[in-house]
């Protein structure tokens, strides 16, 4: 199947990647063998997710001077939609692991190099919008909700949420929308960024790819979202310390579920 070029595309035609249909059997597979990357390179993986907890605590000062108790929670969801772009450093340690190559952290430092540097970073700032907007919609539902007077701690906080119905409405209203948030991050990135690190491919194909690999596996692609959710609030759990285990996990694991839903390019 073939999709035409734009004008400025000189090379004519570019081939749409090949889907696969997967089983939840898939996933399990996905996670053991992004178990066996952590296994195998554990203080690379470490060391490149230990930026999660202090983008986390640099995150949570940014927000200090307003009222910071609100936001943890929309906060540490975040990681959630951020984490497709930043764990790009664990795709290419599964790569290079699967090819049998070195996977000194140092190679890491070959994707300013990639091609696809600039479709990358795109697709990640785009991917830090939501996460923004995504901030500002959870302080809105906030504010209407319980106005602009700040939790002076948090008991007074976790009281407003569960003794009272505007906090039972502000939780599940603000769960059902960052729901959505989560669906359309998990959509155009759970298989665009390994995409563009692993192929020749445009930015509109990766992201159109990713796209109609989860509607072409809406159930194990649902099950695979819950998965990453019920493990981020695990590792978010133990003061973000936990992801620092998690994430390198969820990140190798994401490539071999690429793997399996992608097939490789065409010969020649």
């Amino acid at each position: 199947m073939t999709i035409r070029e734009f004008d400025e595309h000189p090379e004519g035609v570019a081939e749409l990647p090949e889907v696969r249909r997967i089983e939840i059997a898939d996933l399990k597979t996905a996670l053991s063998n992004g178990l066996a990357d952590f296994t195998a390179m554990p203080s690379h993986a470490i060391f490149l997710c230990l930026i999660y907890p202090i983008i986390g605590i640099a995150l949570i000062r940014l927000a200090l001077g307003a009222d910071v108790l609100p936001l943890l929670f929309p906060l540490a969801a975040g990681f959630a939609l951020i984490g497709p772009f930043a764990a790009l450093g664990l795709y290419e340690l599964s790569r290079r692991r699967e090819r049998g190559l070195s996977t000194d952290p140092r190679h890491v430092l070959a994707l300013r190099r990639s091609p696809a540097l600039g479709s990358i970073l795109v697709l990640g700032a785009g991917l830090m919008v939501i996460f923004f907007v995504w901030l500002t919609v959870a302080q809105s539902l906030y504010e209407a909700s319980f106005g602009y007077a700040p939790a002076a701690t948090i008991p007074d906080f976790i009281g407003r949420l569960f003794s009272t119905a505007e906090g039972w409405r502000l939780i599940f209203v603000g769960n059902l929308i960052g729901f959505f948030f989560a669906l359309a991050v998990l959509m155009i990135s759970v298989v665009s960024f390994p995409l563009l690190l692993d192929q020749k491919t445009r930015l509109d194909i990766a992201v159109a790819t990713s796209v109609r690999a989860c509607l072409l596996n809406p159930v194990p692609m649902a099950a695979w979202g819950l998965i990453v959710a019920v493990l981020l609030v695990v590792g978010m759990i133990p003061l973000f310390f936990g992801l620092a285990v998690v994430l390198p996990i969820l990140g190798h694991a994401t490539w071999h579920l690429y793997r399996r839903l992608i097939g490789p390019p065409p010969a020649g």
